[in-house]
């Protein structure tokens, strides 16, 4: 019984010894994991450290430093442009209202009165030449404005007069300002917005209702985004997509990556509100350096034009050409005398390469062709109904206002003459603004800063003579302007306000 009770107790101190001698061993090597991956950790921060500008420090933001280094680049854009107010509101304005109560609320025969109206933005200095500095924006920032004033983060100002518009572009929605100073201003670092990866952080910087050098942080959340309404219209678009607040007054700001560099230009939001709701979009910078190196160059953007109309593919017609998936872009016409005409290009072809590159989609095909010049020549890889590739070399013709890959864009309004819009006098006009006669060109807009605005035309004015030519209607009026473009002053005889006036406009 003895023996039992020794061995048993034998056994119970063995057991409990190799226990115990396991746990210490575990625990040494949990304490040696943790040692471990604490001094990986160190390492890594410290390589960062080296290769990156802003670096992240115990028990602080790495933003703070961030915002530092690039607030001091950016400007706020305060435009002016001159508004009309209606003459007169008319209370019952449909058209069976309007003709029933027109013998009691006649429109009263007093022009518009105009008034200035303030726009906001921002936007960014990116390059420097000397003592030029230039500054990138949005196109719709400065869109039709009359004078543009730039503030500093500092509060320096830039007067109408000390800024230049070097160039816009519609069709991308940027612009280039230029302002010239002996003084040293901060210049943002450009980066690659070919490497931007959904997730990474991101610092949008702006002027939101005017509040300058306003930082907000948030995500990549999305790329390559397309088909977003914008104010300037239809537009090339590949937006980033960030929830980095963007709110009114942020337009032309940089959206930057955690390195400091500017990665896109802050564009447009899509919100039920049109406040902040975490959607917004930068335009890429690779597409702005293109459009900036033009406008800087030639003052002008120029863009390759292939003269398609093209659609999405589908699932179905995807399964129809034996695609794997929906890609590409099919041709449903091809526009005579166009480059794709001379290559045979038919109407049912899927474009699904440029040089090379697949095709996503219908924007894709638009911005591969867009990006390259008129006169450069484009491999185009086809597919055909018969599920056959072949290629074809194109050579690009010049893409025009009027025009786009694949689709058509309104022009933007044209002035037929000195900074006239007219039309021929009609009963709407006449009732409009208050005009009895019942021959000659209504003026119905007119630019502020033109020859005929500055000589005392304006809106609702009625011109019956220019020098010796009497004017009906709009045919007689372009034949005026045909006759006469080429004198330095020319007189116009118009009815304002019912009374007749002579008017030198000079050129």
């Amino acid at each position: 019984m003895k023996n039992r009770i020794f061995i048993a107790s034998v056994l119970s101190l063995l057991t409990g010894f190799i226990l115990a001698t396991i746990i210490l061993i575990k625990f040494g090597k949990a304490n040696s994991l943790e040692a471990e991956i604490k001094k990986s950790f160190k390492e890594k921060t410290q390589e960062i450290s080296q290769n990156n500008p802003i670096t992240v420090k115990e028990n602080l933001s790495p933003f703070s430093k961030l915002a530092k280094k690039i607030i001091p680049g950016v400007v706020n854009i305060r435009a002016t442009k001159k508004v009309k107010i209606p003459r007169f509101y008319f209370p019952f304005d449909d058209p069976f209202f309007r003709e029933f109560f027109k013998e009691f609320f006649k429109r009263p025969k007093f022009k518009e009165r105009e008034y200035e109206t303030y726009t906001l933005g921002s936007g960014f200095i990116f390059k420097r030449e000397g003592n030029k500095y230039y500054i990138l924006t949005n196109y719709h920032v400065i869109r039709d404005v009359d004078k543009i004033k730039i503030i500093l983060w500092d509060k320096r100002e830039f007067g109408p007069d000390e800024v230049e518009i070097v160039g816009k572009d519609r069709l991308s929605d940027l612009a280039i300002l230029k302002i010239e100073t002996s003084d040293k201003l901060t210049v943002l670092p450009l980066g690659n917005s070919d490497e931007v990866e959904i997730g990474d952080w991101v610092m949008a910087v702006g002027n939101p209702f005017g509040l300058n050098g306003t930082v907000t942080v948030g995500v990549v959340s999305a790329k390559h985004r397309s088909g977003i309404t914008l104010p300037s219209g239809e537009i090339y678009q590949d937006f980033i997509q960030t929830d980095a607040a963007i709110n009114p007054g942020n337009s032309g700001g940089p959206l930057v990556n955690i390195k400091g560099e500017v990665i896109g230009v802050n564009t447009a939001i899509t919100s039920p509100t049109y406040g902040n709701v975490g959607i917004g979009f930068a335009s890429p910078i690779n597409i702005a350096k293109s459009v900036a190196k033009q406008l800087i160059e030639k003052g002008v953007v120029k863009r390759g034009y292939l003269g398609v109309r093209i659609q999405e593919v589908t699932p179905s017609i995807a399964e129809r050409y034996k695609l794997k998936k929906p890609m590409g872009a099919l041709v449903v016409d091809v526009e005579k005398g166009t480059p794709a005409e001379k290559a045979k290009i038919k109407e049912g072809d899927i474009i699904i390469a440029v040089d090379g590159n697949t095709v996503k989609n219908v924007e894709d095909l638009r911005l591969k062709i867009g990006s390259h010049l008129p006169g450069d020549k484009v491999k185009i890889k086809l597919l055909s109904k018969d599920g056959k590739e072949r290629e074809v070399t194109v050579k690009l013709a010049e893409l025009e206002e009027e025009k786009i890959v694949g689709k058509k864009i309104e022009k933007e309004e044209e002035y037929t003459w000195l900074g006239m819009k007219v039309e021929t006098i009609n009963e709407d006009l006449k009732e409009e603004y208050g005009i009895e006669e019942d021959k000659g060109v209504v003026v119905t807009d007119i630019k502020s800063d033109s020859p005929a605005y500055e000589a005392g035309i304006r809106e609702g004015d009625l011109i019956v003579k220019v020098e010796d030519t009497k004017i009906e209607d709009l045919k007689d009026f372009l034949k005026a302007k045909k006759k006469y473009d080429k004198q330095k002053v020319i007189l116009f005889t118009i009815i304002s306000n019912g009374i007749k006036r002579i008017i030198a406009v000079e050129k």
